[in-house]
């Protein structure tokens, strides 16, 4: 009888896991095809050619960047239903070279929780997705967060772990526990994740496991005195040069001088870290890793020895001209990273340059000269930094413009959007040359080596017109590139 009342358990559980797999499977194939019908609609105006961006919708943090089965995977946060904020699903998208980017189904949808940011490893040739599961509770702060697994055999089709969450509370007790970055070193998997003190400063906290599902918490890896703000999202750490590194995306601090003037920051802090006593011990202290307007929560992959960096080409708390459209949101370019001294150096990837397409300007260009461009181009600038240097790119038939401007009274470049100004002290270490990425709604501009990054949102109407407004002459290159990521 005994048996027979087991059975019958093992039969219901059988059951209902196959029902909600059913359902889960339906669920999909409606979104997929809702996604297809949309997608006629994106006005593509601001589309953007070579970076990811969502089909339709919404699109913020990058998730679950890593290596499987020979191709690179990138997720994404993603609302499809409306170009604004909303229950969080996990977009996918892969590529051979971190350049050329073709979509895959929507890996993840939310049930009871929302999906929010998480990570990705491989273990056993599966492709294993940590994320935080975000709950709405009537008690308050009315939200729980813990984390969620999630697996797959092929790197497409995703199930979600029946023991969720394996990590169902911060030491503390605190909602806010999100984002885990998971690594593995020797026997063990690490996980850092984001969270905050009882009495509102930021903190990052380190757990390990032997299987992915039971994990113990190690320590507190970093936390703010009180200057750094009241949460600390995004937590990354890994080691570059000897070194390791913390980056995340402080929330709340205060602007300082130059520093600090977006909504929310993203950077990083240098020290020495012990796996036996799970102790970080920062030598260098935090510094922002991009100096732009539009540039948060980024996510870090290690692959042939190399470090790769994406973020969210965004911002919380700011206009969005392109929501009109249909869609919100891009990622940034695909960098890579290097530690020289006390600072990390950015660059785009190599695969970059496979996107030129033809050459539109080769030589001097004049004081007051004008190079036309489409909606894409990537112009090489050098100029003679004992002097003023100063470009204005805007759009061909007006709308958004910018302002790039070198002043060597104070070493100092800046950004200038229609106003508002990021600047930032450049010391250049060897080459002293502007690397401009222009897209049809975006600029990244790459300073010499990598020491200085800006990237910023830019709205033109039509093209691109790039005017030297310098009292010198400067040496251009400036090619047309190619589309690397699906029309609309």
């Amino acid at each position: 009888m005994a048996f027979t009342k087991l059975f019958v358990v093992f039969l219901s559980l059988v059951a209902t896991v196959h029902l909600k797999t059913v359902k889960q499977s339906d669920a999909k194939a409606e979104l997929e095809a809702y996604i297809e019908e949309k997608k006629s609609e994106i006005n593509p105006r601001y589309r953007l050619h070579y970076h990811v961006a969502p089909p339709v919708g919404w699109m913020n943090d990058p998730n679950g960047f890593s290596y499987y089965k020979g191709e690179y995977h990138l997720f994404y946060q993603f609302y499809p239903y409306e170009s604004k904020w909303g229950p969080m699903h996990w977009g996918h998208v892969v590529s051979p070279n971190l350049v050329d980017w073709r979509p895959l189904p929507t890996a993840l949808l939310p049930e009871e929780e929302m999906c929010f940011s998480g990570s990705a490893v491989v273990k056993d040739d599966t492709l294993v997705l940590m994320y935080t599961a975000h709950e709405i509770t009537d008690v308050e702060p009315f939200f729980n967060e813990t984390q969620y697994l999630a697996f797959s055999d092929d790197g497409v089709v995703f199930e979600k772990y029946e023991g969720n969450p394996v990590l169902p509370s911060a030491p503390n007790g605190n909602p806010d526990f999100r984002d885990p970055k998971v690594w593995k070193h020797g026997d063990h998997w690490y996980v850092v994740l984001g969270s905050k003190t009882d009495d509102e400063r930021g903190r990052v906290l380190l757990y390990r496991s032997l299987d992915l599902i039971s994990w113990e918490f190690l320590s507190v890896i970093g936390e703010s005195t009180g200057e750094m703000g009241y949460m600390w999202e995004c937590p990354d750490f890994f080691k570059l040069k000897g070194k390791h590194i913390l980056l995340m995306s402080p929330q709340g601090m205060t602007p300082q001088g130059d520093r600090y003037k977006n909504t929310h920051q993203t950077g990083y802090i240098i020290g020495s870290f012990n796996y036996e006593t799970f102790e970080f011990v920062p030598e260098v202290s935090f510094q922002e890793i991009d100096f732009g307007h539009d540039f948060y929560a980024t996510q870090t992959t290690e692959e042939d020895g190399n470090r790769y960096l994406i973020a969210w080409f965004g911002m919380w708390d700011v206009p969005y001209p392109e929501d009109v459209d249909g869609w919100a949101g891009a990622m940034t370019i695909f960098r890579e990273l290097d530690l020289v001294g006390n600072r990390i150096l950015m660059k785009p990837v190599e695969a970059m340059t496979s996107l030129r397409e033809e050459t539109v300007w080769d030589g001097k260009l004049a004081e007051n000269d004008v190079i036309q461009l489409d909606k894409t181009g990537e112009l090489l600038v050098t100029g003679d930094l004992s002097q003023n240097i100063e470009l204005e790119i805007k759009g061909s038939n007006g709308g958004g413009q910018v302002s790039l401007r070198w002043d060597p009274q104070v070493r100092k470049v800046v950004v200038d959007r229609e106003g508002d100004v990021r600047q930032v002290e450049w010391l250049p270490l060897g080459s002293e040359v502007w690397r401009i990425f222009l897209d049809a709604s975006s600029l990244e501009l790459f300073c010499g080596e990598g020491e200085v990054v800006f990237s910023s949102r830019v709205y033109p109407d039509g093209g691109w017109q790039v005017v030297n407004l310098s009292p010198q002459a400067l040496d251009v290159v400036a090619y047309k590139l190619r589309r690397s990521v699906p029309e609309p």
